[in-house]
C-alpha cells in the first residue's frame, strides 16, 4: 500500500479539480531513468485491468503491479514551503536516492 499525507491528498484533490477530471485517479508509477536508475512519476489516469486500486485520504490511487513492487510502503507528501520540493516520495525500498529526490535505486 502507498500512503498519502493529508497535505499531499489536499494538493492532489486541488489539481484534479483544476483538470475537471473527476473520473480519473492518481496513478503513481516507477519508470527507468533519472540519475539513480529509476524515477517516480504521477499522473491522472483511468485504471487498467491489472492495476492495484485503493483509496488514501479520500484520493483514489492506482498503481501497476511492477511499480507497486518498488513502491510498497511508500509515503507521498507535499511540501509547498519556502524551500518546498513539491511532491516527495519516501520509499523504504530505495537503497539510495539522488539529491533531487525524484530518482532512486
Amino acid at each position: 500500500m502507498i500512503t498519502l499525507t493529508p497535505r499531499a491528498a489536499r494538493q492532489v484533490r486541488g489539481m484534479q479539480a483544476e483538470l475537471a477530471a473527476p473520473q480519473k485517479r492518481l496513478r503513481v508509477l516507477v519508470e527507468s531513468g533519472g540519475c539513480s536508475g529509476f524515477q517516480y512519476g504521477m499522473s491522472f489516469d483511468e485504471p487498467k485491468t491489472d492495476d492495484a486500486q485503493f483509496e488514501c485520504e479520500g484520493v483514489p490511487v492506482i498503481v501497476d503491479p511492477t511499480s507497486l513492487a518498488y513502491l510498497q510502503g511508500s509515503v507521498i507528501d507535499f511540501d509547498d514551503g519556502l524551500h518546498g520540493k513539491g511532491f516527495e516520495i519516501r520509499n523504504p525500498n530505495a537503497q539510495s536516492t539522488c539529491g533531487c529526490g525524484k530518482s532512486f535505486s
